[in-house]
């Protein structure tokens, strides 16, 4: 019998990728970019159950703005509706969380690639759109002084 461990599953979350400082040599598989945001080509998802705690409603439809969601399959959508049903158990539940069906829930989040770690664990990094600031002026006026002041 063989066990095959998938790699970057433990340990320290990497830095990301523009923090890193050793570039020569890739310390693992390539790394996967992909767009932060929901996904184009997003199949057609059922609605969350209108049993469900609102928490494991919020957290089911955060997956599909997710940019990691473009690599869901069937099964794993099917995952998440699981662990979003099992989330509103916990949640509805009078007795209050258990400790092992938390830690069960949060590794079945985990292999949804559900947090920024499990995702540089997996060496898939999301490109944040980044808002578009104030328009910087332009430095022309500094080179003419420059010039002006002989520079």
């Amino acid at each position: 019998m063989t066990l095959e461990v998938a790699m970057g599953t433990r340990g320290p979350i990497p830095e990301r990728s523009e923090a890193r400082r050793r570039r020569n040599k890739p310390d693992g598989p390539d790394l996967v970019q992909a767009a932060s945001g929901p996904p184009i080509d997003s199949p057609d998802l059922p609605e969350p159950d209108a049993l469900w705690h609102p928490i494991a409603a919020d957290w089911y439809l955060s997956l599909r703005e997710s940019g990691q969601s473009a690599f869901y399959e069937p099964s794993d959508w099917a995952m998440a509706r699981y662990a979003a049903h099992v989330m509103s158990q916990v949640l509805l539940s009078e007795r209050g969380p258990n400790g092992q069906l938390v830690a069960a829930l949060n590794s079945v989040m985990s292999s949804l690639l559900t947090t920024e770690g499990d995702r540089r664990r997996a060496r898939m990094e999301l490109d944040r759109k980044k808002p578009a600031g104030p328009k910087l002026a332009s430095v022309s006026p500094l080179d003419s002084y420059r010039d002006i002041a002989g520079g």
